[in-house]
């Protein structure tokens, strides 16, 4: 199991070409970029949780039929210190990093005050952004870094409270059709008060400032009042419509004394997260139009979710797709710790990741009766209206058992029928990828011994007639060290394996990433 988590990886900065076998699509050219931890010791100190690696990224590239790998790690000002130093000294969600034990007092106490608002880590490593004609690496914090898609060189660090209020940010912003990027943050007690900020970057600057950053032209669109002022909601996504932002405020929370005093404490701030199963969960819709949130109130029960699926209008309802736990433990799952050789067998997450569809009638009759259900849509979810006017909204199970989910984003914000993800159940190793057809519930899967795929990326035919006309590539983490990790492709229709492209290095377990289109990428010849 450390081979796969706890041991640090190689980079591998030239090309390597691949071994491929079958047979590729011949209109499949670009870069596949793909972001995760992929070094969790330096010198004699090592994280505690897997999600606190240093960012490796790594990428696939399509010419012609062939396929090159290659792998660098993102040369943040964290990664640089902590080179330097020989040992972390910066800290990160589940790590909180100390001075060295010679330094005198005088530069403790300073470090113990500078804390108390921390400094966050600009160790991006959950996902890359796409900004204009820009790429970045992003993680949760305030901080994202530009790098080069080709040579995975990392460039300028971009700080995002430069340019609105906030703390925090999401790693799965959104993109409109004009090539805007959406993204939330929170903004913790700016003024006296605790937000949620939904804020878009424009594709491009004027022609007369062209020297400037696409970010200069950061617009807020709306803000969210946090419910708790110290206890603002942990979210890791969001999701879109083509008129509505939809946001899930979780009685998953982040408590800010104890984040505020955690370093003083000795402990880490992921351990000020706090799940109340007693409080509800509340959603809350903007109107892209008038930049104003829906005033009806609408909630379901305590849940814990990571990944929105997708969302749509439908008939005056919004329906929205996710993946949502009954308690947090998937996050207590991937302490290193934890990741032993017995890790597959012996850990069982407590809660089974459910893909779950909430439909949200929007319009409905204001002179309902209490406790009528006011979904018109042909589903099992339920909105029932309540004595005080809000809306308890029941959700429908699509599946059960899959994580990291992926659609056509063509169809992001549509009607969308496909759903592709990897299978988890009780286990969160992933062992197979599946695609699941939200109509009719049917999945078709794909598996093999020892291996572990990570998030499947569905990539269009440009010639696309329907929405599963295309491929699904998915890096292959194999556990045999008899056997080599490759690249999966597989036809998105049948899911049925066009080819592969094996490389002889050892490949990192990563989080999310992104195809980046020949067009899109100004390749360089290898």
């Amino acid at each position: 199991m450390e081979i796969i988590f706890g041991r640090n990886k190689e980079e591998h900065p030239q090309p390597i070409k691949a071994k491929v076998q079958g047979q590729l699509p011949t209109w499949l050219q670009g870069i596949l970029l793909r972001n995760g931890p992929g070094m969790h010791t330096i010198g004699d100190t090592k994280y505690n949780h897997w999600f606190d690696g240093m960012a490796l990224l790594h990428s696939f590239t399509f010419k012609n039929g062939e396929v090159y790998y290659r792998s660098k790690y993102l040369r943040s000002d964290t990664y640089n210190s902590n080179i330097e130093a020989n040992r972390i000294v910066v800290s990160e969600f589940g790590t909180m990093a100390y001075p060295d034990p010679c330094k005198n007092i005088f530069a403790k106490a300073f470090s113990y005050l500078s804390h108390t608002i921390p400094e966050f880590t600009d160790n991006c490593l959950i996902n890359i952004m796409k900004t204009g004609d820009d790429f970045y690496a992003t993680g949760e914090t305030n901080f994202i870094r530009k790098i080069n898609p080709q040579t995975l060189e990392t460039l300028e660090k971009v700080d995002y409270s430069k340019y609105t209020v906030v703390n925090l940010a999401t790693s799965h912003p959104h993109y409109d059709s004009a090539g805007n990027v959406l993204n939330m943050g929170t903004s913790i007690v700016d003024k006296g008060k605790t937000k949620y900020v939904i804020f878009k970057i424009p594709p491009s600057v004027p022609e007369r400032e062209k020297k400037k950053s696409c970010f200069k032209h950061l617009e807020v669109l709306c803000s969210i009042h946090s419910r708790s002022l110290l206890h603002p909601s942990y979210y890791h996504s969001f999701g879109i419509t083509e008129n509505y932002i939809v946001f899930v405020e979780q009685p998953f929370k982040l408590d800010m004394v104890k984040l505020a005093t955690a370093y003083m404490r000795g402990v880490s701030w992921a351990s000020c997260l706090t799940y109340n199963k007693e409080e509800k969960t509340w959603f809350h819709f903007v109107d892209r139009r008038t930049k104003k949130e829906v005033s009806t109130k609408f909630y379901t029960d305590a849940l814990v979710l990571f990944h929105h699926v997708n969302a749509y209008e439908e008939d005056g309802h919004i329906v929205f797709d996710v993946i949502a736990y009954t308690d947090n433990s998937l996050y207590d799952m991937f302490y290193l710790k934890n990741l032993t050789k017995d890790f597959e067998e012996n850990t069982k997450l407590t809660s089974m990741p459910t893909c779950k569809r909430f439909v949200v009638p929007l319009q409905y009759d204001k002179d309902a009766e209490v406790g009528s259900n006011l979904v018109k849509l042909p589903s099992t979810a339920t909105a029932v209206k309540e004595k005080d006017g809000s809306i308890y909204c029941q959700p429908e199970t699509l599946c059960e058992g899959i994580e990291l989910p992926r659609i056509n984003y063509d169809y992001n914000g549509k009607k969308h029928k496909y759903v592709y993800a990897t299978e988890v159940k009780w286990s969160p190793v992933p062992t197979k990828i599946s695609k699941l057809n939200v109509q009719t519930k049917e999945m078709l899967h794909w598996e093999e011994d020892h291996c572990w795929p990570s998030e499947p990326v569905f990539v269009p035919n440009p010639d696309a007639k329907e929405e599963d006309d295309g491929v699904v590539l998915t890096c292959i983490v194999v556990s045999d060290p008899k056997k080599a990790p490759f690249l999966l492709v597989l036809d998105a229709k049948t899911f049925k394996e066009l080819g592969r492209a094996i490389i002889d290095v050892e490949l990192h377990l990563d989080l999310h990433g992104m195809f980046i289109p020949e067009k899109d990428s100004k390749m360089e010849t290898e």
